[in-house]
C-alpha cells in the first residue's frame, strides 16, 4: 500500500503520542514533530511502501527523543491484560476458527493508529467482539495449508492470543516459524516479549524480521533463517495492518493468510471495502 493523506496525519499524530509517552518538553515535542514532518515530506513520494515510510519516521522520532522504546509500559500493560483474558477464554476456544478469531481480536492491541482506542476492559470487549465473529472468514481454506507455517507477529498483548493459535497449530502437527520484530517499533513484539511468553519452547524456530525498528516486513532485511522458512513454507500467517500493507505490494509469495482488524479507512478499502473495525481472516494466493 502507498501512503495517503490520512496516513500522513496518522503518522505525525503517533509522533506526538511518542513525545507524550516520553514526557518530552514542549520544545522537544516541537522539534520532533517539525523534523519528522520535514522527513515525511521529503520521502513520501519515494518508491516506498507505507510501512517503510512509517519506519523511517518513527526511527527519527526515537533518535530525537533519545529513547529505544517509548511504548515499553504500554507493551507490558497489554501483555498483562491479554494474559488475564486468555486465562478466562482459552477453555472456550475449540476450533481453528475460534483460535483465529481470538488472535484477530487481539490485533486491536494497537497504539499505532489515530482514532483507534485500546479498550480498558478488554475482557468485556473480547466477549462482544467474539460474538460478532469475522467479517471475512476464509478459515476453512486456510487450515489445510497450515503444514509449514511462517507466522509474522504484530503487537504486544496480541502476541498472547497468537500463542494460543500457535499452540493449536502445533497440536495439529504444523511446523511453525515465528518472526517478531528485530527492535522496538511502536508496541510491536520483539524477542524479549516472545521469550517472556516462552514462545521459544513452543515454536520450531523463533526469529526476527530483521532491519532493526522496522514496521511490517521488508524482504531485503530479513535474516537467512526467515528467508529459508518463507521459501519452504506452505503458508504465511501475517498479523496486523503493517504486514498486510507490506506483503500486498509483493509478488511470488506463498499463500498468505492476513489476520487483522481493519482499524483505518485506507486498509479497510484495500481489503475489499469492508467497514472500519472489521475482523478479517483473509486468504490471498499469488497467481
Amino acid at each position: 500500500m502507498k501512503i495517503t493523506g490520512t496516513c500522513t496525519d496518522c503518522l505525525i499524530s503517533r509522533v506526538r503520542m511518542e513525545c507524550t509517552l516520553c514526557n518530552a518538553s514542549e520544545a522537544k515535542t516541537d522539534e520532533a514533530i517539525s523534523e519528522c514532518s520535514a522527513l515525511l515530506n521529503e520521502i513520501r513520494n519515494d518508491p516506498l511502501s507505507h510501512p517503510q515510510i512509517a519506519s523511517r519516521i518513527h526511527r527519527r522520532a526515537y533518535e530525537i527523543l533519545g529513547t529505544k522504546d517509548p511504548f515499553s509500559r504500554l507493551k507490558r500493560q497489554g501483555n498483562n491484560q491479554a494474559i488475564e483474558v486468555c486465562k478466562k477464554v482459552q477453555g472456550d476456544l475449540v476450533t481453528f476458527r475460534d483460535h483465529v478469531l481470538a488472535a484477530v481480536i487481539g490485533n486491536t492491541f494497537d497504539y499505532g493508529v489515530k482514532g483507534h482506542i485500546v479498550e480498558d476492559n478488554f475482557s468485556a470487549f473480547f466477549a462482544r467482539e467474539f460474538e460478532k465473529g469475522l467479517t471475512i472468514d476464509d478459515t476453512e481454506a486456510i487450515l489445510p495449508l497450515c503444514t509449514r507455517v511462517v507466522y509474522l507477529s504484530d503487537n504486544c498483548g496480541e502476541i498472547v492470543f497468537d500463542r494460543l493459535l500457535i499452540k493449536y497449530l502445533k497440536s495439529q502437527g504444523a511446523h511453525v516459524t515465528l518472526a517478531v520484530k528485530d527492535a522496538p517499533a511502536l508496541n510491536d513484539a520483539t524477542l524479549g516479549d516472545a521469550w517472556d511468553l516462552h514462545l521459544d519452547f513452543i515454536v520450531d524456530c523463533l526469529t526476527t524480521t530483521g532491519g532493526g525498528a522496522e514496521i511490517g516486513i521488508c524482504m531485503e532485511n530479513i535474516p537467512e533463517d526467515l528467508k529459508s522458512a518463507i521459501k519452504h513454507c506452505t503458508i504465511i500467517i501475517a498479523k496486523g495492518m503493517a504486514n498486510f500493507e507490506s506483503l500486498s505490494e509483493m509478488q511470488n509469495l506463498p499463500p498468505v493468510a492476513y489476520l487483522m482488524a481493519a482499524k483505518c479507512g485506507p486498509v479497510a478499502e484495500e481489503a475489499g471495502g469492508v467497514p472500519v473495525g472489521s475482523k478479517l481472516a483473509m486468504l490471498r494466493v499469488s497467481k
